[in-house]
């Protein structure tokens, strides 16, 4: 009698487990973006989570909680029942520099399940459009002949915009000042007139400058040529090695069972590849990415890894 409870006891345990992953998703999801409604990030969880909603069957709802930089809706997250119905899209802000910095209330790998990488978006390098260089490759010899004379802009200590450019300094051996402003829309008016050297500022931000013919774009900041710009080199064609991007992200709460993320992760490689998606995505300067859990996971820990460096190496305070 007892082995035939213990194995009856078994047997339940396993059937409810079984049970959620089998009537998944009974309900709407919840995904929470930790950043403004309107801005880049809420919009690209839009663009992804009508359709990823299609793939599995449900209504994916996109819940902002901005704040602190991302950290207090990530928080939220991964606070949450690990049942599947609530997720994060979270950042490179949220999940690489910020715990880099060691400024978040939560462990960013111990507190979350990782479900999918779901895209990138990199930056392009700008100068003014009466700027000497014509390449990346001129603007390194030109910044090695004037040390100190050069200078970059930024939107902030600690920011994102910052890291990249003291990560390009680093690895291209250069000394350039730092001009820290409130947002690169800010530093645009300068940097046009001259009076800042080079920006690395998002797609959305800077190409439209480019195409007025008010500013120059001299590479981007992905590892190998974007296919939203094939004809602008990558800067590790000079720079070897040399890669920013804001990455973005699909995490559940930690201890999600693995039926559920991989359904998830399937809903949205699927989702990856509509039309409609990838057309939508380029509009904001984000290449899709997509790919398993663990490559997620592996790609996020060498990000943390390598701006953790950086941050130390250089010395960079956040504000």
């Amino acid at each position: 009698m007892k082995l035939l409870h213990a194995i009856l006891l078994c047997a339940a345990s396993l059937f409810g487990a079984a049970a959620p992953a089998q009537t998944f998703p009974s309900k709407p999801i919840r995904l929470v973006v930790p950043f403004p409604a309107g801005g880049a990030t809420d919009i690209f969880a839009r663009a992804v989570s009508q359709r990823l909603g299609e793939k599995l069957g449900t209504t994916i709802v996109v819940d902002n909680k901005p704040g602190a930089g991302g950290t207090i809706g990530s928080d939220i997250a991964a606070k949450a029942q690990p049942d599947g119905y609530t997720l994060l899209l979270a950042t490179s802000s949220t999940h690489s520099i910020g715990p880099s910095f060691g400024k978040v209330p939560y462990d960013a790998v111990a507190d979350f399940t990782p479900i999918s990488h779901v895209g990138n978006a990199p930056s392009i390098m700008v100068v003014p459009n009466n700027a000497p260089a014509k390449s990346v490759k001129e603007w390194i010899d030109y910044a090695r002949k004037n040390p100190g004379k050069l200078n970059y802009a930024s939107s902030g200590n600690g920011t994102v915009v910052h890291l990249t450019s003291e990560y390009f300094k680093a690895q291209a051996g250069l000394f350039l000042v730092h001009i820290p402003y409130r947002g690169t829309a800010l530093a645009i008016p300068d940097l046009v007139s001259g009076k800042v050297d080079v920006l690395f500022d998002s797609l959305p931000s800077g190409l439209p400058h480019v195409k007025e013919g008010r500013l120059r774009a001299l590479g981007i900041t992905s590892l190998k040529r974007s296919p939203l710009l094939p004809d602008l080199p990558a800067i590790s064609e000079t720079v070897p090695g040399y890669e920013s991007v804001t990455w973005f992200g699909l995490y559940g709460p930690k201890g999600m069972p693995a039926e559920l993320v991989n359904r998830i992760n399937a809903g949205l490689n699927q989702a990856l590849q509509e039309a409609d998606v990838k057309d939508r995505l380029a509009r904001l300067g984000i290449d899709p990415v997509g790919g398993t859990p663990q490559q997620f996971a592996t790609m996020a820990a060498a990000d943390r890894a390598k701006w953790k460096k950086i941050i130390i190496d250089r010395k960079i305070a956040a504000e």
